[in-house]
C-alpha cells in the first residue's frame, strides 16, 4: 500500500490550491482516506476524510466551508480542493487510509489509520 501525496507550495492568503494523493496497491474506495495536517510545533490534526463505498465526506470544523475532499476511482486518487487559505492553513499535510471499514463512516482521528503518504508543504504568507 502506498500514498503519494503531492500539490504543495507557497501561496497568499485567498489564493486555492489543491492537493492530489495517488494510491497504489489498494483500490482507493474500498477503504476510508483522509487529509491531514501538522504545522511546525503542533500535533497533527484532522481536516477531513471520505468514507469507503458510498463517499461520504466530513470535515473539521476549522476548514469547513473552504476545503474540499473528492476522489476519482477512475484515477485511484484522492484530492483535496484548498479555497480562500489563510495564514494559520500552513503545515504539511498528508494523506492516509484507514484498514477498518464501516459504512458510510470515516474518522478525522490520526491514531485510526495505518497507511500513510509522504506529506507535501503548504505554506501560506503574504
Amino acid at each position: 500500500v502506498q500514498l503519494q501525496a503531492s500539490g504543495g507550495g507557497l501561496v497568499q492568503p485567498g489564493d486555492s490550491l489543491r492537493l492530489s494523493c495517488k494510491a497504489s496497491g489498494f483500490t482507493l474506495d474500498d477503504l476510508p482516506t483522509g487529509w491531514f495536517r501538522q504545522a511546525p510545533g503542533k500535533e497533527r490534526e484532522g481536516v477531513g476524510c471520505i468514507s469507503s463505498g458510498d463517499g461520504k465526506i466530513f470535515y473539521a470544523d476549522s476548514v469547513k466551508g473552504r476545503f474540499t475532499i473528492s476522489r476519482d476511482n477512475t484515477k485511484n486518487t484522492l484530492y483535496l480542493q484548498m479555497n480562500s487559505l489563510k495564514p494559520e492553513d500552513t503545515a504539511v499535510y498528508y494523506c492516509a487510509a484507514d484498514t477498518l471499514v464501516i459504512p458510510s463512516h470515516c474518522s478525522i482521528a490520526s491514531y485510526e489509520y495505518d497507511y500513510w503518504g509522504q506529506g507535501t508543504q503548504v505554506t501560506v504568507s503574504s
